[in-house]
C-alpha cells in the first residue's frame, strides 16, 4: 500500500478503498482470501483505525469484502472471476435521505449540504458557550413541543424567509423530516384511509405512508408540478396529501400559482390536510425563493414541515413543524407520549446560531456557493459527454437530473456509478405507477468547482462502456 497521498486530493479512506477494489478486479486478491485486520493495516500504515474502517465500510458495502467479525475479512467468495465484478451490488440505490455509516460522503450524493465549507470553528464557539451557560433546569426532561427560544428563531426565520406567519407556540421540533412525517400520519391517518403522493416521489414518503397502512394515490407530475386535477379525479375524499411544491422531489420543478390554489381549495372542500416538505427551498439560483404553500393557506390546512438537515447537516436530526392550531394540541400530546421531547442542548446551539445571524449568513454563503458549484459540475459533464447527455436545471435545489441519450436503463448506469464510488441514484426508482423516464440523480453540493472536471471524467469511465454502446445501438 505504497503510494498513499497524506495531504490533500483524495481522502486516504478512498485511496484504499480504490486499491483494494483494483488489487480484486485484477485477481491480485481472489475470492476467499484474507486481508488485513483493521488494527493491523492501521498499524502497517501509521493512519488511524477509522481510516481503515471507512475502507472496508465500504468495499463491503459494495460486495467486494465480507467481514466476519473475529473471523477476520475476506474477499467475496461470491466474486468468482474479474468479470463477475459488473454484477456486484446489484440492490437498488440506496436513497441518501438515508443513514449510510459511511465516514465521507460518496461522490455527488444527494441530500448533503457542503459538508467541507460548514463553519466548524463558529459551530464549536457556540456549542462552548452554551455549555458554559448550562444549569440544572437543563438536566430536567425537555419541553415535547421543543426547545421554546428554538421555535421563536424558527418562527421569526420563516416569516422572513418562506412568508409564513405563525406563533411560535405553532412550531414543534422534530427529529429530523422522518420524525415530523410519521407523528403527522399517526394523528391524521386511519388505516385504510387514503393519500395523495407524488410520482415519481420522495422514497421515505412512500415507506411512511406504507407502513401507516394508507392507500397510495399516485398523482402524476409534469411541468407544473403535482396534476391537483388527476388527484381529485382519482380519490376525491383523500384524507392527505404529501407535496414538495417549492421543488419537487425528484424532478425539480415548482408548484404552480394556479395548481397551488387548486391544491388549498381541495383540501379545504374535503376536509383534508396538506404536508408541505420544504426541503431545500433555500436554494434557489433564479430570482428570490419561492413563498411556501402554507402562507397561502388561509383555511389552516397546511401542515409545514422542514429541516435543518439540508441547511446546517443531517447529523443534527433536527426537523420542525408549523401545525394548524385546530391540530396542535393533538400533535404535542403524541409527540409527549412518543419520545418526551428531543436532546435540549442540540436545540440551544441551533437556537445560539439563528438568533446571533449566523444561520442567515451561512445560507447566504451555500446559496452563492451552490450556484458556482452547479454551474461547474454542468458544464464540466456536457464538456465530457456532449450530446449524449442532456441536463435539466432547474431554478433552484440540491441536485442535478441528467438525461442520456439512447435507451439506456438507468438502473445499470447508477450501478456502475456506484461501483467506483459515486452516490448516483436512479430516477426510474422513484416512479410508482407513471413512467417519469430514464436518468441519472447527483448531488453537486459537495463537488468543489475545481474538482469538477475530474469528477465528470471519472464518471463517465465508469457508466461509459454501457451508456455508449447503448446510444451507438438507437
Amino acid at each position: 500500500m505504497t503510494g498513499l497521498v497524506r495531504s490533500g486530493g483524495m481522502p486516504l479512506s478512498r485511496q484504499l478503498y480504490e486499491r483494494f477494489r483494483r488489487a480484486i478486479a485484477s485477481g491480485q486478491l481472489r475470492p476467499g482470501d484474507r486481508l488485513p485486520s483493521i488494527r493491523g493495516l492501521a498499524a502497517e500504515l501509521a493512519m488511524a483505525r477509522g481510516t481503515v474502517d471507512a475502507a472496508y465500510a465500504m468495499l463491503a458495502g459494495e460486495g467486494y469484502i465480507v467481514m466476519r467479525g473475529q473471523a477476520g475479512t475476506i474477499v467475496s467468495p461470491e466474486l468468482r472471476d474479474a468479470a463477475a465484478l459488473d454484477d456486484v451490488a446489484t440492490f437498488p440505490a440506496r436513497s441518501s435521505s438515508r443513514p449510510s455509516g459511511r465516514a465521507e460522503p460518496l461522490l455527488l450524493q444527494m441530500g448533503l449540504p457542503a459538508i467541507d465549507l460548514f463553519p466548524r470553528k463558529l459551530w464549536t464557539h457556540v456549542i462552548a458557550r452554551e455549555a458554559r451557560r448550562s444549569s440544572a433546569s437543563d438536566m430536567m426532561y425537555p419541553d415535547p413541543a421543543g426547545f421554546e427560544p428554538l421555535r421563536q428563531a424558527i418562527a421569526a426565520y420563516l416569516a422572513s424567509s418562506r412568508g409564513i406567519a405563525c406563533d411560535c407556540r405553532q412550531v414543534l421540533v422534530t427529529n429530523g423530516f422522518q420524525g415530523g412525517l410519521d407523528l403527522a400520519l399517526r394523528i391524521l391517518l386511519r388505516r385504510g384511509d387514503r393519500a395523495w403522493i407524488e410520482d415519481p416521489c420522495f422514497p421515505p414518503v412512500r415507506t411512511a405512508l406504507e407502513l401507516a397502512r394508507a392507500g397510495l394515490v399516485a398523482v402524476p407530475i409534469d411541468s407544473e408540478g403535482m396534476r391537483v386535477g388527476e388527484g381529485i379525479r382519482q380519490a376525491r375524499r383523500a384524507r392527505l396529501a404529501v407535496v414538495t411544491p417549492s421543488h419537487q422531489s425528484p424532478l425539480g420543478v415548482s408548484l404552480s400559482l394556479p395548481r397551488r390554489m387548486e391544491l388549498l381549495r381541495w383540501a379545504n372542500q374535503a376536509d383534508g390536510y396538506v404536508i408541505e416538505d420544504d426541503y431545500d427551498s433555500e436554494f434557489r439560483f433564479v430570482g428570490r425563493p419561492l413563498p411556501a404553500l402554507k402562507s397561502l393557506d388561509r383555511g389552516q390546512r397546511v401542515i409545514y414541515s422542514g429541516t435543518f438537515s439540508k441547511t446546517l447537516f443531517p447529523g443534527l436530526r433536527l426537523g420542525y413543524l408549523v401545525v394548524p392550531d385546530r391540530l396542535l394540541d393533538s400533535f404535542i400530546e403524541v409527540s409527549a407520549g412518543r419520545s418526551n421531547g428531543l436532546n435540549p442542548f442540540a436545540q440551544r446551539v441551533v437556537a445560539g446560531f439563528m438568533a446571533e445571524g449566523h444561520f442567515a449568513r451561512h445560507l447566504k454563503r451555500m446559496r452563492k456557493l451552490y450556484a458556482a458549484r452547479r454551474a461547474a459540475l454542468a458544464a464540466a459533464l456536457t464538456a465530457e459527454f456532449g450530446e449524449r447527455i442532456r441536463i435539466e436545471l432547474q431554478p433552484g435545489g440540491m441536485h442535478l437530473l441528467l438525461r442520456f441519450m439512447g435507451r439506456t436503463q438507468d438502473a445499470r448506469l447508477a450501478q456502475l456509478a456506484r461501483a467506483d464510488g459515486f452516490g448516483a441514484e436512479p430516477l426510474s426508482s422513484r416512479s410508482l405507477r407513471h413512467d417519469c423516464g430514464q436518468g441519472l440523480l447527483v448531488g453537486f453540493t459537495n463537488a468543489a468547482e475545481a474538482d469538477a472536471p475530474a469528477i465528470a471524467r471519472r464518471l463517465r469511465r465508469a457508466i461509459e462502456p454501457v451508456a455508449e454502446r447503448r446510444a451507438r445501438t438507437d
